[in-house]
């Protein structure tokens, strides 16, 4: 069995961002970044992903959330990229419909080479808490860069923004956790052109 692991880190005079990440994990997670609202959300990303995640984030939280969950992003992005290696033999593409009580979270990912990011998310409020609701498209946008995947994220039904987020960051980890599976029936990488860089 594979085991697809990364390790980043980042230091900036914003954030400093230690991360382990394993694709072929078990759902365990350690996740400290000073905002335990993002913390729940990068949890359940783990856990139904079944990826392992170890984060500490020592952020500019005194100024806003913005640089620490963008930061954030980026890391997980890169170390998502870094742990696929070569991406032999994975599916590549999934999709599905991921619900959270009222919630509908219609997600589509490709793990292409390519960065792109279709967002159409609406939000019945501006935040959940003390966390902004605009600070999701900045997470999920860093980490489709940085991940190098083509994401669509579509949710047009929802009354509660926790809701809503939950069914997004779940959504995400439950495609990426098919994407990103081997197919032993494939050989080599999944693409046309031979490379998925």
């Amino acid at each position: 069995m594979k085991h697809r692991k990364a390790q980043v880190s980042r230091k900036t005079k914003e954030t400093e961002i230690q991360l382990y990440f394993n694709i072929d994990g078990s759902g365990e997670s350690d996740i400290k970044t000073g905002i335990p609202f993002f913390d729940h959300m990068l949890d359940l990303f783990t856990t139904h992903a079944v990826f392992d995640l170890n984060l500490t984030v020592n952020g500019d939280i005194e100024v806003d959330f913005h640089h620490t969950v963008e930061d954030t992003g980026i890391c997980l992005g890169q170390a998502f990229r870094k742990a696929l290696g070569d991406a032999k033999q994975i599916k590549r593409f999934a999709s599905g419909l991921v619900p959270m009580d009222e919630s509908l979270c219609k997600i589509a990912v490709d793990i292409s080479g390519r960065s792109y990011l279709d967002w159409k998310v609406e939000f019945p409020n501006a935040s959940t808490g003390n966390f902004d609701t605009e600070l999701a498209e900045t997470f999920f946008h860093a980490f489709a860069d940085h991940a190098r995947i083509t994401l669509h994220m579509d949710v047009n039904k929802g009354r509660n923004v926790h809701h809503i987020l939950e069914a997004c960051f779940k959504g995400l980890g439950i495609c990426l956790d098919e994407a990103a599976a081997i197919d032993d029936r494939k050989k080599g990488v999944p693409s046309t052109k031979g490379t998925l860089i």
